[in-house]
């Protein structure tokens, strides 16, 4: 299934339906009934949807309208209310909102957000006789729905996302802790869509960790894909940074460098994300030489992070960095 964590939608809730002007007879009294209301369009967080997929061919959305109240005391029938099912951890924005202030955050299962409301149906001229005028020729109009233009953003939720340059392994690492199976391939951007997998340690501990697309420098202001995907990182509750020392993409590059332009690009897309806990785990241990090693985990010790080595193809370490993770997470 095609993977799409954001769309811009139209919705237009029903009107009201017109207040009915009308007499029980020709000396009766009024008899019109009020307008049915109308249809809201409400937004609802459904754990069994991933995607945003369905916004895309269809961006146009609009409930039912309510029924005119009709004579002899009839009111006219409610719109139904229209409901858009969005996966947990849709955040909803007005479209051209720059502050980017949300809506609406479903975060949970089962969450709801009234995202246009229904117009209400007006009163018939029954409502209107008095003493002075039990004849009234007057009748109330429904008011119209709400209209609005809104731009919906997914974003994952995860205990664990994976950071790091393209091609330091980190769709390796998530399809052997889990049964994720990403794709794999010696060139940069191999995965361009986000990974969830579920990691199940001893003991029943799980948590969920998503393998976020390779981020380069400039990512924060559009380059490569980093931009497109950064808001995934938003909800992971620790950050397990992965760097290497093969730099089979590019020269001039080392771990401790690779580690600050990443952090840096977290910083400038949002500053709380350079906040949160991170492991910083060197792979690719079965092509480094030892010497190396303890040349990258000395120059982590001096910006004050404890360098963590593991080999996503061979397994090596990878269990000691699950329960760096799990330490994490359990004390948070």
């Amino acid at each position: 299934m095609q993977f799409i964590d954001e769309a811009i939608v139209h919705v237009k809730a029903g009107a009201g339906g017109n207040g009915a002007v009308a007499f029980q007879d020709v000396r009766g009294g009024p008899a019109g009934g009020d307008g049915g209301d109308g249809g809201s369009i409400i937004v609802v967080a459904d754990s069994h949807l991933s995607s945003l997929l369905d916004f895309k061919y269809r961006r146009h959305y609009k409930a039912e309208s309510g029924e005119h109240g009709r004579n002899k005391d009839q009111y006219g029938a409610a719109g139904d209310d229209l409901t858009l099912r969005v996966p947990v951890g849709t955040v909803i924005f007005e479209e051209h909102d720059q502050e980017k202030t949300p809506l609406a955050d479903l975060a949970e299962h089962g969450a709801r957000f009234v995202l246009a409301k229904g117009g209400i149906g007006g009163r018939g001229n029954m409502h209107f006789a008095t003493p002075w005028n039990q004849a009234p020729m007057k009748a109330e109009p429904g008011t119209p729905g709400e209209e609005r233009t809104v731009r919906l953003e997914l974003k994952l939720l995860a205990d664990v996302g994976l950071l790091g340059f393209p091609n330091v392994g980190k769709s390796t690492f998530i399809s052997h802790v889990s049964r994720a199976r990403p794709k794999i391939a010696d060139y940069p951007f191999t995965t361009l869509v986000p990974n969830l997998g579920v990691v199940r340690l001893s003991d029943e501990r799980t948590f969920v960790i998503a393998d976020i697309p390779g981020l380069i420098e400039g990512a924060a202001e559009g380059v490569g894909l980093g931009l497109q995907f950064l808001r995934h990182v938003e909800r992971c509750r620790v950050l397990l940074h992965i760097v290497e020392a093969t730099f089979t993409t590019g020269p001039g590059r080392s771990p401790v460098e690779d580690y600050r332009v990443i952090n840096a690009e977290l910083g400038r897309y949002a500053p709380e994300l350079a906040t949160k806990p991170q492991v910083v785990v060197l792979n690719k241990l079965d092509a480094t030489e030892p010497d190396k090693v303890a040349e990258h985990r000395q120059a982590f010790a001096e910006l004050g992070v404890d360098l963590l080595t593991m080999s996503a193809a061979t397994g090596e370490g990878i269990a000691a960095v699950l329960e760096a993770l799990w330490s994490h997470l359990s004390a948070r």
